[in-house]
């Protein structure tokens, strides 16, 4: 009986191969709605976070805190579509085994640590120039791909890592103009690396999951490991507000510090939770549905973004070096676009054509919710 329901769950995962291309009509819906969620929680939560922190806010723990702390809203793609809408017959969590239990909050207090290291530079650099900092992420992401998930280097993502590195660079060296006034050299600095620190864990985090989703049988599991990860990271933040008094210091900062007044203040810290939780769902859609190194040129592509609204919202100052970043970033993203489109225009040419030489265009997974259907042992990321 055994030997017959695997041959069946076989059979019907090489029947179901095709519907992983690209051109799948199933596919693009949720790819774009993941990158809509990417793009609208990458640029409010940049923003909010400075936010609070231009308004006397101080506390890092509670900046930490908010970006995992929505891990509730999660239950709604969990468990929704099972109990209420009934359009899925997988109950939810099955078939998540101890092992994806563990890794998921292994991965999650990397994440949480993570998420320190970007508040601890958020609260000291401009909105601009922690995005522009955070785009080197992606010559880390290239070389963990290599190593973890054996990312295939190409022309156009080398191409594009280049650019959003040297524009990077370009940033650092001119980075004491763009010190605010009254922050000191030392704090500047410590934000510099903290931000640098954080792209760093983020550029592992991304190949890391792209390895593991490999063996994960829907994207609806890809919520619930993404849930999983979220409370172990609120558990690390939240030992770290109890340790350093961040619960009760929050409450003291909408009555007293905050200079928008207490209603604004727990407002923003809401709009905090549901940005954060919108940007990593997006996240995590994106490196499931293509590759780690896609997802993460796709966030550094919005990171120009986050560099404009800055300007737009906070009035920071957009001089030459800055555009230049810009313009190398936009650069180095359109560039990586043009040779995927290239890629899928060969392969709608020639279906025959070799998997392994169109990789950049293939999901891993595929995507249907109420489907289990295993990874093809041939594929190799993209």
């Amino acid at each position: 009986m055994s030997n017959t329901t695997s041959s069946h769950n076989h059979s019907h995962c090489i029947n179901e191969q095709d519907q992983k291309a690209i051109t799948n009509k199933r596919y693009l819906p949720l790819l774009l709605i993941n990158y809509a969620c990417l793009f609208v929680g990458s640029l409010s939560s940049s923003l909010l976070s400075k936010y609070y922190f231009n308004h006397k806010g101080s506390s890092r723990w509670v900046s930490t805190w908010v970006q995992s702390v929505g891990f509730p809203l999660l239950v709604i793609p969990i468990f929704l579509p099972y109990y209420l809408f009934k359009s899925t017959e997988r109950k939810p969590f099955t078939h998540f085994t101890p092992k994806i239990l563990a890794l998921s909050i292994f991965i999650g207090l990397m994440l949480g640590l993570n998420n320190l290291l970007f508040s601890w530079g958020n609260s000291y650099l401009p909105v601009s120039t922690s995005s522009l900092l955070l785009s080197s992420q992606l010559v880390f992401n290239l070389i963990l791909s290599v190593i973890i998930v054996k990312q295939k280097i190409t022309f156009m993502n080398l191409n594009c890592v280049i650019l959003l590195t040297l524009g990077s660079a370009l940033l650092a060296l001119e980075s004491n103009h763009d010190r605010p006034q009254g922050l000191t050299r030392a704090k500047y600095f410590i934000g510099f690396i903290a931000t640098i620190g954080a792209g760093l864990l983020f550029a592992l985090y991304l190949p890391i999951m792209e390895m593991i989703y490999k063996k994960v049988y829907c994207y609806a599991m890809v919520m619930e490991m993404q849930l999983v990860m979220e409370i172990a990271a609120t558990a690390l933040a939240s030992v770290g507000m109890a340790w350093d008094g961040g619960f009760a210091e929050m409450k003291r900062e909408g009555r007293e510090v905050f200079d928008k007044g207490e209603r604004v203040y727990w407002a923003t810290v809401l709009s905090n939770v549901v940005s954060w939780q919108l940007c990593f769902m997006g996240t995590a859609g994106m490196v499931f549905l293509t590759c780690s190194l896609t997802g993460g040129i796709c966030m550094t592509a919005l990171l120009v973004m986050n560099v404009l609204g800055g300007v737009l919202v906070y009035r920071e100052e957009f001089g030459g070096v800055k555009a230049v970043s810009t313009v190398m970033c936009g650069w180095g993203f359109c560039s990586y676009v043009y040779g995927m489109y290239v890629k899928n225009k060969m392969k709608q040419l020639d279906p025959d054509l070799d998997h392994k030489q169109i990789t950049n265009i293939s999901p891993p997974n595929l995507i249907q919710m109420d489907q289990i259907v295993a990874p093809s042992p041939h594929h190799n990321g993209v």
